[in-house]
């Protein structure tokens, strides 16, 4: 997308959207600051970038170099992109919510955007637009970079301006990150009951969720402590550094069970035959998705282990590697060329903790495949989840595959990602 297209659409974004008084009526101002952020500020910022642009296009129509004006952007002016993608986890929540429950709000909205400016397309593609475009500047500087001539000024200036623009992408990321995660922790500190377990402080800057969810208990594999609970199911919250095991309540209420820290933990894979469903019911002795989870010290201090069953290899898979990620935290033996590479040609948006948001056109390495999902390591910026293997398609060039490694110990290098 060119910079003017980019600014059309968030001259769309704020003329019939956010100063839309039909639309303004529907949300309270918190709901309406949520949604649109500092969009208005993103704009000037496009018209300032695109002006000076145009005015080194008039100087000269064969532009040599634009590398010290994304520079002096990148480091002066860009920083309103820093809150608007910090802001984007309220940005979606509030979305959802008022698709869900506000039917005022989903018609006004219909209205606008069967717009013909609007071309059909649907409010949140504009709304992401910002998030795609930082994300797109390092590259667009990388491409410069590698085109330019290294005894070249234009290449140290390209350098420069790269590092600048992926010093604000790591800004955006990291900011969009902060505000995700220290909600989320506060959250489940509330919905958490410790009852007659030694409470456990869960807020901390440096903890964060790596997965959630519910999963079965096997009779068969369990001690005496976990079989006064049979015929339940556990809830588990994995976060980077803990295992918290619960029994749900509710969508909003969580029993704290045990805990233990996950350097005091280990994982056992286990046959369908070692183990029976709690309701009692034997699972079929082709179904591989059972595992152990054995906690050497747990909330008391002592050993205890919990034998448990979900339903697919994949969420299997998930789950293993998920509670042994403290152990392989480098990967460092790992020869980049030697794994398969993807190219997604369909966007991905992360619907649980362990899984990663992809862009079309985004590169990523294939770390595991189970399934109908990959875990990869994202080119560009080295993020890491899951996502469907139908939104990808794999790199077969050997040349191309080659060059995106390059590309990727390049980027890195120089921008220190």
């Amino acid at each position: 997308m060119s910079e003017h297209s980019y600014q059309h659409s968030l001259d769309i974004l704020v003329r019939l959207f956010k100063k839309s008084k039909e639309l303004r009526k529907t949300m309270n101002i918190t709901e309406h600051h949520h949604l649109f952020s500092n969009i208005s500020d993103i704009l000037e910022v496009s018209k300032r970038f695109f002006a000076d642009l145009e005015k080194r296009h008039a100087e000269d129509p064969l532009i040599r170099d634009i590398s010290d004006i994304v520079e002096n952007h990148a480091s002066t002016h860009f920083k309103p992109y820093i809150i608007y993608c910090s802001n984007e986890v309220y940005q979606q929540r509030t979305l959802q919510k008022l698709l869900a429950s506000n039917t005022a709000f989903k018609e006004a909205l219909k209205h606008i955007e069967m717009t013909t400016d609007c071309g059909g397309l649907p409010m949140i593609s504009f709304l992401i637009l910002p998030m795609q475009r930082a994300t797109r500047l390092p590259l667009l500087m990388d491409t410069i970079c590698q085109k330019t001539s290294t005894h070249l000024e234009e290449y140290h200036s390209a350098v420069k301006a790269l590092k600048s623009i992926s010093k604000l992408v790591k800004q955006c990321n990291d900011g969009a990150r902060r505000m995700e995660r220290t909600e989320q922790m506060y959250t489940i500190q509330k919905q958490m009951e410790f009852g007659k377990i030694k409470p456990f402080p869960l807020v901390s800057a440096s903890r964060w969720l790596q997965k959630r969810g519910e999963l079965a208990v096997c009779t068969e594999e369990l001690s005496i402590f976990w079989k006064t609970f049979t015929n339940k199911s556990y809830y588990l919250f994995l976060f980077n550094d803990v295992l918290i095991v619960t029994r749900k309540k509710s969508e909003e209420s969580y029993l704290v069970m045990d805990y233990a820290t996950l350097e005091q933990i280990e994982v056992e894979l286990l046959e369908s035959s070692e183990g029976q469903l709690a309701s009692g019911s034997p699972r079929s002795s082709s179904s591989p998705n059972m595992f152990k989870v054995v906690m050497k010290r747990n909330s008391e201090g002592k050993e205890e282990q919990i034998a448990l069953v979900v339903e697919s290899p994949s969420d299997r898979a998930r789950w293993v590697i998920a509670l042994q990620h403290h152990k392989h935290t480098d990967n460092e033996d790992l020869n980049k060329e030697d794994l398969p590479q993807v190219e997604i040609i369909k966007g991905h948006r992360a619907k649980q903790p362990d899984e990663l948001s992809l862009q079309q056109a985004d590169v990523v390495l294939v770390l595991h495949k189970v399934e109908g999902w990959y875990q990869g390591e994202r080119l560009r910026d080295g993020e890491r989840g899951w996502f469907p293997s139908s939104c990808a398609t794999e790199i077969t060039n050997r040349i191309a595959v080659e060059r995106n490694v390059r590309r990727m110990e390049r980027l890195r290098k120089e921008t220190d990602v």
